[in-house]
């Protein structure tokens, strides 16, 4: 029987059955084998559509696309093209067809395809449904096209049917690219429309501002909720409360998780997360693990994130055994230390210089499962260099390499810096070489190290020349690097260069440290400078910097 006639016979016996039997023997004549057409796929869409079996005719559109439903007759695109021809826009389910198409490319993650059926659905004068414009919106945002979805936004949002959730899709997209005005201005058209922003709107917002480093935009939004007799959730509080803390207002952030408890909200583990994060920063410990303590009373999970935090505060605190007995308790609570886990506990070590013991962790990680990271390397290069293991940071190199990690910026400052230590200027600087040579950019902190060791060694010559340089490379010197120029020509005796910088420093917004300033009355004293020498020592007590006895006695002895 000729393929033609085997799909009229097919389509006849659809026909008269119900839709969900007409569905059974198109699927069963898929599986054996029979070729199916254009006709027999477009049949059985329409009836499925029109039945308002929408997630079966889904089902099919999605076969199609991933090649389950195939014949040699058409491709994917060449049926699509068939079902959704101008002369067949009368039909009543045309416009939940390509709704169907649209919605399978975008389950699919299929932008393009998604995108290309929905300008041809609003060609042709259909209008989308909200979930259709929705799901499209996500996928864009997904896929890194937010240009696109906003381009998309504006252009279709007079002809598609809006909903809250479309305005909460694009001010999400906005906050997480960082264009926090667009997002405010979404917001703006959205109550221009008639639609009232929810918690959630509200929430996501405060997290782009806190996220973007406008604190006091996001208290402004979280404060105005509560005038728009809108409730605050766990998740406004911990946005909020982990906006406080990474921007530097520890205060606000314990003051705000306290009210979060008298408003009755519990807190979730992120809440949690981000106070012991916090704590830990402070140095707050004891509070740190009476959060723990709670956490656990509350029967919220801990995660690796909550363990992690510990063995960071633990470690600033030298308490790396503490630290260890931590991570075993992890173990026992069924968690498994992660990268970050073994890399604070290795540096922990590593900064108590005990190497033995940051190598047996650095083998135990191994044997656990865990690649070693560029970061893993880079503090054990670091610890070893610190106790001047040259030999132990050549095989923690070459074992990086032979792992398929090349040094990194980070790992050629540490070597520099081990070099400058060590008064190895010269080799320093063929490292410095390499690190240009293997075509990374160095940063201000590479720049702070080499200076630093030329000042030390003295040669101010060249300490001056890699200074002035920094304009040229587009980098700021920052306070380490003119304490460190400042001081270093006070050694030379060079009091107006020492002077010149000391200015320059106030006038780029920076105070410098005491040691400069003593350094720099000190040479000025010997040069006879009496007079700008004493009005150094002015400036230093007027910004609530504390001389020196030996200065103030200098100055004294200069003026009697």
């Amino acid at each position: 029987m000729a393929q033609t006639e085997q799909v009229l016979v097919l389509i006849s016996k659809m026909v008269k059955s119900p839709p969900l039997k007409a569905l059974s023997l198109f699927n069963s004549s898929a599986l054996q084998g029979f070729p199916h057409s254009h006709q027999s796929i477009s049949f059985i869409l329409h009836l499925l559509i029109s039945s308002n079996l929408f997630s079966h005719s889904h089902s099919i559109v999605l076969k199609l696309i991933s090649g389950q439903i195939s014949a040699s007759s058409f491709t994917p695109s060449s049926i699509f093209h068939e079902l959704t021809l101008p002369h067949l826009d009368s039909c009543p389910t045309q416009v939940l067809l390509h709704e169907a198409i649209i919605n399978a490319h975008v389950q699919s993650q299929l932008p393009k395809q998604a995108l290309f059926y929905f300008n041809q659905m609003i060609g042709r004068g259909f209008v989308p449904g909200s979930n259709t414009f929705n799901s499209i919106l996500i996928l864009l945002i997904k896929s890194d096209s937010f240009e696109e979805a906003w381009r998309l936004f504006n252009e279709t949002k007079s002809i598609v049917k809006l909903d809250v959730y479309s305005f909460g899709i694009m001010i999400k997209g906005c906050c997480e690219v960082g264009y926090l005005d667009k997002g405010f201005e979404v917001l703006g058209q959205m109550e221009e429309t008639g639609f009232s922003p929810n918690v959630v709107i509200y929430t996501t917002l405060i997290d782009g501002c806190c996220k973007n480093g406008d604190i006091e935009q996001g208290k402004q939004l979280f404060y105005k909720m509560g005038e728009l007799g809108l409730v605050a959730n766990q998740y406004t509080y911990t946005v909020m409360i982990n906006g406080f803390f990474k921007n530097g207002l520890k205060k606000d952030g314990f003051v705000l998780y306290e009210k979060m408890k008298l408003a009755g909200i519990v807190p979730n583990v992120y809440a949690y997360n981000s106070m012991i994060c916090g704590c830990c920063n402070e140095g707050k410990m004891n509070y740190a693990f009476e959060l723990f303590d709670e956490m656990r009373e509350s029967r919220v999970a801990c995660n690796a994130v909550t363990y992690n935090s510990l063995i960071g505060g633990l470690c600033q605190e030298r308490r790396v055994l503490d630290a260890e007995r931590l991570m075993c308790r992890m173990k026992r609570d069924g968690l498994s230390p992660n990268l970050i886990s073994y890399n604070t506990l290795i540096d922990g070590y590593c900064c108590m210089g005990k190497l033995d013991k940051a190598l047996s962790l650095f083998n135990q990680m191994k044997s656990s499962g865990h690649s070693p990271s560029l970061a893993t390397y880079n503090i054990l290069i670091a610890g070893f260099s610190e106790a001047k293991n040259s030999a132990g940071v050549t095989d923690l190199v070459r074992e990086m390499e032979t792992r398929g990690h090349s040094p990194s910026k980070v790992t050629y400052t540490i070597l520099i810096n081990a070099l400058v230590r060590s008064d190895n200027i010269e080799k320093a600087f063929q490292i410095f070489s390499s690190m240009k040579k293997a075509g990374l950019v160095a940063d201000i902190f590479t720049y702070g190290v080499l200076i630093r060791g030329l000042c030390v060694v003295g040669d101010m010559k060249e300490a001056s020349k890699l200074f002035k340089s920094l304009g040229e490379m587009h980098l700021k010197p920052n306070y380490v690097i003119y304490n460190t120029m400042i001081n270093g020509y006070c050694k030379e005796g060079s009091s107006y260069r020492a002077l010149r910088l000391l200015k320059e420093m106030g006038e780029n917004g920076m105070v410098p440290n005491v040691a400069s300033y003593n350094s720099t009355i000190r040479v000025l004293c010997k040069d006879e400078k009496w007079r700008e020498a004493g009005t150094i020592l002015k400036e230093m007590i007027k910004l609530g910097l504390k001389p020196s006895i030996s200065i103030r006695n200098m100055i004294s002895d200069c003026r009697s």
